[in-house]
């Protein structure tokens, strides 16, 4: 079974992954066990890991509605209160069982709990094992920003068991993929040659493909776990990416993570083209391999003061300065570019004319 070694935890990836759970607590006797899970976890996958794994049988549930609407100040303070309720001390251990929501909250309630316990991350969708559940990140939404408050506080050890993408319904997959594109794009030619020969719509073997992603971002964050430098180069397509979710968050149509990274990268490869940091093929390579995975709908420009509103309180800004992560040549990424309203701005023109599902061709 793959283990891949990050920063203080062991990340294992394979199909005896309730094995390895068990073993990792018999051997560090938490006093009590909570499991985060969403309500289709909860259907599809809870079963399987308490009846593999003993000591779970007396763990608390606490169930979360699926969806980016539970990254949410009260849902946190619902998990405090069990918590508390319980009696969890500085040695109860928080057991995240879904996707990248799941992971996210419980990783941030895990961590300011009595200024911090324990978690484990066992993620239940590709966009989680391929990215999510690893590095550290927590975090929630407020005021309709995304992962506008969080931490940084690294789990006890994550265990990816890919027979969970079994539960998946598409969009998932869809969704998850866009993350394993974005990595390849910013670290590895050869992995992102790999990547642009996949259609998601006609399947994969993901097994191979979650391997390497996790390994290519753990590598990264393990030479700068808090985001000083190298690690913002995982952000890429992200700063349009939540810009573009928060602005679909309350609307009729809210966007999946996956999808708004992928119109981030469209439009962020474009951004690098325009300032020569990519060549036209690359670009074009770029983009084949996002237009046959991805929907790209139109931006509504009526919107565009709402879009910025979301984009300037993006965690990357400096003062007046839009700091961008851009391509620099496929495998290759730089951080702290600085981009003008203006580049910004025939950027989006461009995507709605040339890259979107309703442009001219």
């Amino acid at each position: 079974m793959p283990l891949i070694k990050a920063t203080g935890y062991n990340i294992e990836i394979g199909t005896a992954i309730f094995k390895s759970v068990s073993v990792h607590l018999n051997k560090n006797k938490y006093s009590k066990h909570f499991i985060v899970c969403d309500s289709n976890t909860l259907k599809y996958c809870l079963s399987a890991l308490i009846l593999n794994c003993p000591k779970l049988k007396q763990a608390e549930i606490i169930e979360l509605d699926p969806g980016e609407e539970s990254k949410d100040i009260n849902l946190v303070c619902h998990i405090w209160q069990t918590l508390t309720e319980n009696n969890a001390d500085k040695k109860s251990l928080i057991i995240n069982l879904g996707g990248g929501v799941v992971s996210d909250i419980g990783g941030f309630a895990a961590s300011t709990y009595k200024r911090g316990i324990s978690f484990i991350n066992i993620p239940t969708t590709l966009l989680a094992m391929a990215d999510a559940s690893v590095g550290g990140k927590t975090g929630i939404n407020f005021g309709g920003i995304k992962n506008h408050v969080g931490t940084f506080h690294q789990p006890k050890a994550v265990f990816i068991h890919p027979e969970y993408l079994r539960t998946l319904p598409h969009e998932h997959w869809v969704n998850g993929f866009a993350e394993i594109v974005k990595i390849a794009l910013v670290n590895n030619k050869n992995f992102f040659k790999a990547v642009a020969e996949i259609n998601i719509h006609k399947g994969f073997t993901p097994l191979t493909v979650i391997k390497k992603s996790v390994e290519l971002k753990n590598g990264i964050v393990k030479k700068d776990p808090n985001e000083k430098g190298l690690r913002k180069t995982l952000n890429f397509g992200h700063t349009v990416g939540h810009a573009m979710e928060s602005l679909h968050m309350q609307s009729m149509k809210p966007l999946l993570h996956g999808e708004a990274v992928a119109i981030g990268m469209a439009i962020e490869s474009y951004l690098s083209l325009s300032l020569k940091l990519i060549t036209q093929k690359e670009f074009d390579e770029i983009m084949k391999c996002l237009k046959i995975n991805f929907r790209f709908p139109q931006i509504n420009m009526n919107e565009i003061d709402a879009f910025y509103k979301y984009f300037k309180q993006d965690k990357k800004h400096a003062g007046k300065n839009y700091n961008l992560v851009l391509l620099n040549g496929i495998g290759n990424c730089k951080y702290d570019v600085k981009v003008t309203n203006i580049q910004l701005d025939k950027a989006i023109l461009y995507y709605n004319a040339k890259i979107s599902d309703a442009a001219s061709v």
